[in-house]
């Protein structure tokens, strides 16, 4: 049995994206229930050196769309990172969710044996041999780093989550 890029790219984040914007939708009903501003929860950050949810959020979304516009042979796409609310977070997934579904499917199987060049915020880049290995391993484990530490900031702050939260339904 083998994979394809697309089911492990594409196939893959879409469902973790709605995952957390689902997280996000359940932090703001908890900050309103609790009478707790939502700003606090999206400040919130597991230890001092660490991102807060707010740029957890966003570099998931970068994760996800920059792997598909690589695989796909596409320039590698300047992701916004100004959202402050929930609902702009919120949309910020949902353009992320577009972005990564466009990403033309033949293009991204094409994308298994082409070099990729990933350009990091600062400027750096890191290449690697080959898409399979730039989406196994180091955009997924990136992609699910952050989508884990959202869950775990809102999970620390108090917000009822449970595994189901975080995993979605069953495909």
């Amino acid at each position: 049995m083998s994979i394809s890029l697309v089911q492990a790219s594409v196939e893959t984040f879409v469902p973790y994206l709605r995952n957390l914007s689902a997280l996000l939708d359940k932090a703001a009903a908890f900050a309103e229930a609790r009478g707790i501003d939502p700003a606090d929860l999206l400040q919130a950050r597991l230890a001092p050196d660490m991102f807060n949810l707010i740029r957890q959020v966003c570099e998931a979304n970068r994760h996800a769309t920059i792997a598909c516009a690589l695989l796909a042979g596409q320039p590698q796409p300047m992701v916004a990172e100004s959202d402050t609310d929930v609902a702009g977070l919120k949309a910020r997934i949902a353009i992320a969710i577009d972005h990564v579904r466009s990403a033309p499917r033949a293009a991204i199987e094409d994308g298994a044996e082409r070099e990729a060049v990933f350009t990091f915020r600062n400027g750096a880049t890191r290449r690697f041999a080959d898409g399979r290995s730039l989406l196994l391993t180091f955009s997924l484990p990136q992609f699910f780093f952050h989508v884990t530490t959202a869950y775990d900031i809102l999970r620390h702050a108090g917000v009822p989550l449970a595994k189901s939260d975080y995993l979605g339904l069953p495909r």
